[in-house]
């Protein structure tokens, strides 16, 4: 992975006010529906963010927690799991905000985290 920064993409469950407010902070944000990636499914969605760098994020726990064990038991890399707990957007901007400014891409590599 060559950049320092981890890069965002928020699948179509969250609100795309979030990735407005990270881009105000400095860093990168994309959503899927900037990216003509709505209505693909969660293995799609994992999938393009992993071909394009970026740490996906979502609120949908299930699916993304068993694509998580499912590329670790095959080997397969990806960019970064945020599973985002539904609450006030504010909340989870400052959230992302505290992993942005103390992890990097590569650090955050296979990472899945919960916010």
């Amino acid at each position: 992975m060559s950049h320092i920064f981890i890069e965002l993409y928020l699948d179509e469950d969250v609100d795309t006010l979030i990735a407005t407010l990270i881009r105000a902070r400095g860093f990168s944000a994309t959503t899927a529906r900037e990216e003509g990636q709505l209505r693909r499914t969660d293995r799609e969605q994992v999938a393009f963010a992993t071909q394009h760098g970026k740490a996906i994020v979502t609120h949908n726990r299930n699916h993304f927690l068993a694509l998580s064990n499912e590329y670790y038991a095959s080997g397969r890399d990806h960019c970064g799991i945020i599973i985002a707990r539904r609450r006030s957007l504010y909340d989870i901007v400052n959230a992302l905000v505290t992993i942005l400014d103390h992890v990097t891409a590569e650090e955050f590599q296979n990472q899945l985290r919960y916010i």
